[in-house]
């Protein structure tokens, strides 16, 4: 029975569409766009999101002066107060990514589409030759997670920390290194 599958352009890229299929990336909430500190703090007034948000980033005042601050978008409020607000509202507005689920990272790997190691260059996943199939369980998915958690995990990074910590901890250095200059990938997770 075929497993989740990514596709893309590259191997990172269809690294990427599988991990996004399996998990919520961190992604930033579309309805949090105000930018002054009375819209923003209406809006995080209005959820307990919100409210959490405020708390954590620091804002302690009475419910009177919060009521007060409220109910006139002129009201005068301290500097220090106004970037606690904005640090709480873009706290908000960020839905943290999921980790990488185990089954991921301890699944195996079916890579179709061009693989390149020395002078081997061959379309793999085709009636000639079968995919290229790696042991997720055997490599290092620390730097790639924490890339993953923090939203900075780029198509590019995935494939080169992919074929550093997963690939070569698993079947090793190949003749050349490894290298995948295709144009069309699919990877498969068992």
């Amino acid at each position: 029975m075929a497993g989740p599958t990514g596709h893309g352009g590259s191997l990172g890229a269809a690294l990427g569409d599988l991990l996004r299929s399996q998990v919520t990336p961190r992604h930033r909430l579309s309805s949090y766009t105000a930018k002054h500190w009375h819209a923003q703090l209406s809006q995080l007034t209005a959820t307990h999101r919100g409210y959490r948000a405020l708390v954590d980033a620091g804002l302690r005042v009475t419910t009177r002066t919060l009521l007060n601050w409220l109910s006139d978008s002129k009201y005068t409020v301290r500097r220090s107060y106004r970037d606690l607000i904005h640090t709480a509202y873009e706290n908000a507005a960020v839905v943290p990514a999921e980790p990488i689920p185990d089954p991921v990272k301890r699944g195996q790997f079916e890579i179709s589409g061009l693989v390149k190691t020395g002078d081997d260059e061959r379309e793999r996943g085709n009636r000639r030759a079968a995919p290229l199939r790696i042991d997720g369980s055997r490599g290092d998915w620390d730097e790639i997670e924490e890339l993953w958690l923090a939203g900075a995990l780029t198509d590019d990074e995935f494939e080169d920390h992919f074929i550093d910590d997963i690939i070569v901890a698993d079947i090793g250095e190949g003749t050349d290194g490894w290298d995948f200059p295709g144009t069309t990938y699919a990877v498969e997770v068992r």
